[in-house]
């Protein structure tokens, strides 16, 4: 099975640094590009403060890369594509072969 991987997205991590007070903003780091497959999950509402907000969960597919590797997905990073960022849930892989990943993903408002 061959994956259309379509999508360029930018793999960022997260870093503290310093906000001078003693403190530490979070600030998102480029790690490198991916070639990547996006899917919506199935939608469901969820509850907000004042009315019901929708959500859909995404997929989003990836090449395989070795545990450990600087290029794999992991949970707390998140794929950007311009201004739109999508914050990594869960990973797992795709395929019997290990051939893809498969990124559970929501997209969130950019920091």
């Amino acid at each position: 099975m061959r994956e259309m991987l379509n999508r360029r997205l930018v793999l960022e991590a997260p870093l503290a640094e310093d906000d001078g007070f003693g403190g530490a903003d979070r600030v998102w780091t480029a790690l490198g590009t991916l070639w990547a497959k996006i899917e919506p999950g199935t939608g469901r509402e969820a509850a907000g403060e004042e009315f019901p907000l929708g959500q859909v969960p995404l997929r989003i597919t990836v090449r395989a890369a070795p545990m450990g590797a600087m290029s794999r997905p992991e949970p707390g990073q998140r794929l950007r594509e311009g201004t739109r960022c999508y914050a990594i849930l869960a990973v797992t892989e795709k395929d019997q072969a290990g051939r893809y990943l498969t990124c559970f993903a929501r997209e969130e408002a950019p920091a």
